[in-house]
């Protein structure tokens, strides 16, 4: 332990602080004896501490074992970590008691896996999560910089890795661990060889022309020869399927294709290889936007009910893709490869919750066109009560204060067995929650979950408070088993009892019931009393034969499903189907509300409509055509960057039987769907991106050099993860911007181009719903937008690369004065010459907080009068009786002591009129000793004589006179409270007297 200071020239003013010293001695005048001691020493003091802390003074210690840290690299090109386990745990137990040892992981990031201490490394394990699809050995040297519980630098480092580093600097690293004296000592792990073919890029022109013939070229580098099968799809559509022979090296291999669809297209190679060891590398990615005239997605409820809209767009000249919703799309980027998409009476619960959250999010972020045509499969009668879909229409599906509903009571019957844990329980509670909102207050609403025995969540009641019905719902936990007999008999039995216009039961279950009662009998008992009950079967283990059965007898509806998101929709389907009044079918001639640029349409006059879903209009939506409720029989709206349209009617004749033989019919149909497609067709920037370590550079370029405004981009991935980045300028029309990634594949990205705000200018080309649709950022104006796709190869950590990863460490071991260690050998780490390192410990900050607590105690002491002698008389008593000698001496004292004593006594009594009167005789006033007149009591006469002690004490004045009121006071014997108060004026006046 020692001491050193930063700034030794600082010591230099302790000369001048002795002078000071002592001169501060002579000039303190006003204090005397022990407090002028203590005052001047306190001060001194003072100074003295903050001239070391000036001079940067620190405690220096010397540690007596070294600190060790090693970093190992657990990115995927390194073998398992229990090849380096065994090493690290024999190095481990090489070290001296006093040394220390740490450990931490590298992947992308660096965790701590095990902070500095004495232990050996016998019972350690690696336990930390990184990623490993990427090595950044430089993030792990550094981390392991400062793991020395003060914060100082470790002693040294001890790197495993195989060298191949694709993310970081190590070498800037090793650079700053050498100005630091860190040596890093280096255990190069070869990479174990592996019979592994990669695809490494996939190549197709970015631009294509509809009915162009293109080549689709794959390269393939191989680490041994071999054959393989080679599969190339244009979105999930197989191109090609091949054997090709292998090389060890790279291979190249050409596809010949044409160009069909017109939009952008997804490219994908996969290889498969007999004995490949690394899958990961096995995919390539590419895109190709082909130029033709804009296809449009029609997805129709049921089959052949859509031919009224196919003879619209053949009409129309517009190419057309017809599917069911079970065929729709479930990765977003291939929603890029149409203008608009056309649901035509499809129910909500053949859509999964993702496809419905695709179609919202194309519509909203990419300008893709949705119209959703009516029918009794659609809109609120097909469950898209609050889903994502609801979200992009210009209508909402509920009634909203419009029409008198007829009262409701339904019963939800959930299955909470421990088979429902998890996802399907949340997607139930889900489910029963969207029933809730959109039920009334005046509705009764009764949850019962069941497993083997039946509990009311909530008992049956009017929806007068709907949270606490929904905290009820949120709250039901699955366990148990399985029994619906009982469940359904308790929900009837209840609903009995219940006083509603209509009564329904919604039956959910994924399991079959352990036993059985007669649900003939309580089905007909359910129809006899006006209530129907429908079912919901989850997954193939549910009993789909009694559930079908139960739901006919009952005269419900029942429905299978897969896929559990669907359950939300079947839930609020049944809710709106139980009301009835969704459906208007009474028959009338629409009325022109909204729309100018459509007026031309029905300029001539419009057919009757028989009938149509009643929905309510959004407050921004334009409302074209409506019916005398009034409900929207047409609506449109602009959501996002994409618009949308809803026909609530249906277009099969069911409805709209004159409609369909209008002559406007078709023109109007594709009029609408027309209107739907994005906006901005040529593009107005050129993209291209770069990846480099996990991330992506995208690089945007104007036509125009001198434009001011600004670009922003949304980057999608194939699981709806989306990330917004805001271009920054590098040249005149070039921009830039950086978006980190961790998974390869094709990412669908939407730039759009601002430019000044006019302040006043609306959509004029769309007749959109707002002046400010087409508003960006601070009101910005949209000047245009681009889709299109940046590739995502897999990570380079997973390259076949012939560059050895060995030169790198050594290199690292040679910059900072490391060794390289070898397997055999593991004691060689702690066999190094070592130097002891002093720690310094800085004072400062102790010191200036001494020097604080000081300058309050010196501040107490020059400006706090604490009655020194009287304080001494005090202590002197109890010291007396530790100390036999002082109680002595007290006991002894001499004549002139005691005449000290007494004039102590004297002055006491002259300063408090208390103390005189408890010191008075027992014969009173006139009996004690005469008093000596205190010299600073004596009352002055005018002309600077002194007056009378006699005048003052009769009351009169210094002219002679009585005071004003009456004659002179007569001199009388003062009470105990007027003596008090006389000598406490006494003595306030003295006090003022000597404040002057």
């Amino acid at each position: 332990m020692g001491i050193r200071f930063n700034e030794p020239w600082v010591l230099l003013l302790l000369a001048p602080l002795c002078g000071f010293a002592f001169w501060l001695w002579l000039r303190t005048d006003r204090l005397s004896g022990m407090r002028k001691t203590i005052a001047v020493t306190l001060r001194t003091l003072i100074l003295l501490i903050l001239i070391l802390a000036l001079a940067g003074i620190q405690s220096v210690t010397s540690t007596t074992g070294q600190t060790v840290v090693f970093v190992a690299d657990r990115s995927d090109s390194m073998p398992a970590p229990d090849a380096y386990e065994k090493w690290m745990q024999e190095a481990g137990a090489a070290k001296k008691p006093q040394d220390r040892i740490g450990v931490v992981s590298s992947g992308l990031e660096a965790v701590v896996e095990r902070q500095t201490d004495d232990r050996d490394l016998r019972q350690f394990q690696f336990t930390g999560s990184v990623n490993r699809a990427f090595s950044n050995i430089a993030s792990g040297l550094q981390l392991a910089t400062g793991m020395t519980e003060e914060g100082g630098i470790v002693d040294r480092i001890v790197l495993l890795s195989d060298g191949m580093e694709n993310v970081g600097d190590m070498a800037r690293q090793a650079r700053l661990l050498r100005d630091k004296g860190v040596p890093v000592d280096v255990l190069p792990i070869p990479a174990k060889t592996k019979r592994d073919a990669a695809v490494e890029s996939v190549k197709v022109p970015e631009k294509l022309y509809q009915a162009e013939k293109y080549s689709i070229e794959v390269a393939i580098r191989s680490s041994a020869a071999g054959e393989g099968e080679l599969r190339i799809y244009e979105d999930n559509r197989e191109v090609t399927l091949q054997r090709v022979a292998l090389e060890q090296g790279l291979n190249r291999f050409v596809v010949q294709s044409v160009a069909k669809d017109a939009g952008l297209h997804r490219y994908r190679a996969e290889l498969y290889m007999e004995g490949d060891e690394q899958a990961a590398n096995n995919a390539g990615y590419a895109f190709s936007r082909v130029n033709g005239p804009p296809k449009v997605l029609v997805v129709e409820g049921d089959q052949g009910s859509s031919k009224n809209v196919t003879g619209a767009l053949d009409a129309g000249l517009m190419p057309y893709e017809l599917i069911p919703p079970e065929l729709l799309p479930k990765e977003l980027a291939d929603y890029a490869a149409y203008e608009s998409i056309v649901l035509n009476d499809v129910s909500g619960a053949r859509m999964s919750q993702v496809q419905m959250q695709m179609i919202e999010q194309a519509v909203r972020d990419y300008g893709i066109g949705l119209v959703m045509l009516g029918g009794e499969n659609s809109f609120g009668l097909g469950g898209y009560f609050q889903t994502p879909v609801e979200k992009a229409l210009p209508v909402y599906m509920d009634l909203r204060g419009k029409r008198e509903i007829p009262s409701l009571a339904i019963m939800l019957v959930i299955d909470k067995s421990g088979s429902m844990s998890g996802g399907k329980m949340e997607l139930a509670q889900e489910a029963a929650t969207r029933t809730v909102d959109l039920l009334r207050d005046k509705d009764t609403l009764g949850v019962l979950a069941f497993d083997g025995s039946p509990w009311w969540v909530v008992e049956p009641q009017k929806l007068t408070d709907k949270k606490k019905a929904v905290d009820g719902i949120n709250a039901i936990r699955a366990d148990g088993g399985t029994e619906v007999y009982g469940a359904v008999k308790e929900a009837y039995e209840k609903l009995t009892k219940v006083s509603a216009q209509r009564k329904h039961i919604i039956l959910l279950t994924d399991g079959q019931s352990s036993s059985g009662g007669s649900y003939e009998a309580l089905a007909a008992d359910m129809v006899k009393d006006n209530i129907s009950l429908s079912s919901v079967a989850i997954g193939q283990d549910a009993d789909q034969a009694l559930l079908e059965r139960i739901a006919l007898l009952a005269k419900g509806r029942y429905y299978f499903t897969d896929d559990q998101s669907t359950v939300p929709a079947i839930f609020s389907r049944e809710a709106v189907l139980i009301s009835r009044t969704y459906i208007v079918d009474q028959p009338f001639v629409p009325a022109f509300a909204q729309g100018e640029d459509w007026s031309s349409l029905f300029a001539g006059g419009v057919p009757a409509i028989g009938g149509y879903i009643a929905t309510t209009a959004k407050e921004t939506a334009e409302s074209v055509l409506i019916s005398p409720e009034p409900d929207p029989l047409l609506a449109r709206w602009q959501y996002g960057a994409g618009k949308s349209a809803a026909w609530t009617s249906d277009v099969t004749g069911k409805w709209s039987g004159e409609w369909i033989t209008w002559s406007g019919f078709p023109d109007m149909l594709s009029r609408v769907i027309k209107w739907t497609f994005p906006q901005f067709q040529a593009s107005p920037v050129e993209l291209s991106s770069e990846l480099s370590e996990n991330t992506v550079t995208l690089r945007a370029k104007t036509a125009d050099t001198d434009f001011q405004g600004e670009l922003r981009a949304v980057v999608t991935d194939d699981s709806l993860g989306k990330q917004e980045a805001l271009f920054t300028p590098i040249a005149p029309g070039e921009y830039e911007a950086k978006l980190p990634v961790v998974k390869p594949g094709v990412y669908v990205t939407k730039i759009d181009l601002y430019g000044p705000s006019s302040g006043t200018e609306a959509d004029g080309s769309s007749g959109g719903t707002s002046a400010n649709a087409n508003a960006g950022p601070d009101g910005a104006k949209l000047l245009g937008s681009v889709t299109s796709g940046i590739v995502v190869p897999y990570s380079p950590e997973y390259r076949l690369s012939p560059v050895d990863g060995s030169e790198k460490l050594r290199k690292l071991a040679e910059l900072t004065g490391g060794r390289l260690l070898s397997l055999d050998r593991p004691g060689d780490v702690f066999a190094a010459d070592f130097k002891p390192r002093t720690r310094p410990h800085e004072l400062s900050r102790p010191l200036l907080i001494a020097a604080l607590l000081l300058w309050l105690a010196d501040v107490a002491v020059r400006r706090l009068s604490l009655g020194w002698a009287r304080a001494a008389q005090l202590l002197r008593r109890p010291l007396a009786l530790l100390m036999p000698a002082l109680r002595a001496g007290h006991e002894q004292r001499g004549p002139a002591a005691e005449a000290a004593y007494a004039r102590l006594r004297q002055r006491v009594r002259r300063a408090s009129p208390l103390l005189r009167r408890e010191d008075a005789p027992p014969g009173g006033p006139d009996a004690a000793a005469p008093r000596a007149q205190p010299r600073d009591a004596a009352a002055a006469a005018p002309g600077g004589q002194e007056r009378p002690a006699a005048a003052s004490q009769a009351g009169v004045t210094p002219g002679g006179q009585a005071p004003p009121g009456g004659s002179a006071a007569k001199p009388a014997q003062a009470g105990p409270g007027e003596a008090g108060t006389d000598g406490m004026s006494r003595l306030l006046a003295a006090k003022n007297r000597k404040r002057r």
